[in-house]
């Protein structure tokens, strides 16, 4: 059943994002920001964790699950630093995982020789 939870939630999120670049003049790198800011602010007002503990991957894999990292960083971080921790707590809850992108994405690159669109 955790499969198939995650599997719809995600599912969801994704077609509510399709539905928006859709019938929006939203561009991509505007729907990328709503939806990392979406997860930050529907994880400080307790509502983003519930649904990750329900969905698993299908609620933490999406940009809104990179929004709830930044929150539970910066939250952490402020309890522990203070107000220094609003700048600090995001960047270290998160880099291992935007290490990890960066790293596949250089190794995808150099095995698949991108080029660019005419």
């Amino acid at each position: 059943m955790d499969y198939f939870n995650a599997f719809w939630v995600g599912g969801l999120i994704c077609a509510l994002v399709q539905i928006l670049l859709d019938k929006t003049k939203l561009l991509p790198g505007r729907v990328m920001v709503i939806l990392v800011c979406s997860g930050v602010i529907l994880s400080a007002v307790g509502l983003y964790q519930p649904l990750t503990d329900y969905a698993g991957a299908g609620a933490s894999v999406p940009l809104t699950g990179f929004g709830q990292i930044l929150w539970k960083g910066m939250k952490k971080a402020i309890d522990q630093d203070g107000l220094l921790g609003l700048f600090t707590g995001g960047f270290t809850a998160c880099s291992a995982g935007v290490s990890a992108a960066l790293i596949f994405s250089w190794i995808g690159s150099l095995i698949f020789r991108p080029k660019m669109k005419d």
